[in-house]
């Protein structure tokens, strides 16, 4: 059963959606602890600003505490989306600081690209360069959409990079942990072909 996390973030059905048409066959979307503590694969979507979606996980009483039971205690492997991936940060820094789950070293800060020109939000069709070699992710090109980037402290943890008048990241893993800023459900082929490859990750 692959978990589903149900907060409130905005791209939850297409997620769900994408999931279905990548080949899944069981999804719940749920935001039961104990079905989070007893998936097989846990997906965190999320759109929106960092403090209202962190704020909304950690409302779920008890929700942090199995994502963490699952994720690190069992190894289920776990794929953060968008704002679900920023979340796996130490803090994000939209409207102040907060703090992330801490999962992966690093801080979620405004995109400050080197050509003024270049617009914020992030926005559309961009490469995904891997930056090691990842079960789960190939070059190709992918939708974002977003204003706000993951700083990784540890470059060890930066799985792919995107360029807009700079480079930013484009995903992070680390052990059964996976985060991607681009949107699969957003991405036609190469997005179902991401999440068929999560399906089937065995890390």
């Amino acid at each position: 059963m692959i978990a589903l996390i149900d907060y409130g973030a905005g791209n939850l059905h297409s997620v769900h959606n994408a999931l279905r048409q990548a080949g899944a066959q069981d999804v719940a979307i749920t935001a039961d602890p104990d079905a989070v503590r007893s998936a097989d694969r846990i997906v965190l979507p999320g759109v929106g600003a960092f403090r209202a979606c962190r704020d909304a996980l950690v409302g779920i009483d008890g929700m942090v505490d199995a994502l963490g039971e699952a994720v690190h205690a069992r190894g289920v492997p776990f794929l953060g989306v968008c704002v679900g991936m920023q979340l796996l940060a130490d803090t994000g820094e939209e409207f102040g600081s907060h703090p992330g789950l801490g999962w992966i070293p690093g801080s979620v800060s405004h995109i400050a690209p080197s050509d003024p020109a270049a617009k914020v939000p992030h926005m559309g069709w961009n490469d995904v360069a891997p930056a090691m070699a990842h079960a789960l992710l190939e070059p190709g090109e992918a939708y974002f959409l977003h204003s706000y980037h993951f700083a990784a402290a540890d470059p060890a943890h930066i799985a792919a990079t995107t360029d807009h008048a700079g480079p930013l990241v484009a995903a992070v893993a680390r052990n059964t942990i996976i985060g991607v800023q681009f949107h699969p459900e957003k991405s036609q082929r190469y997005g179902l072909s991401f999440l068929s490859r999560f399906l089937d990750w065995r890390p």
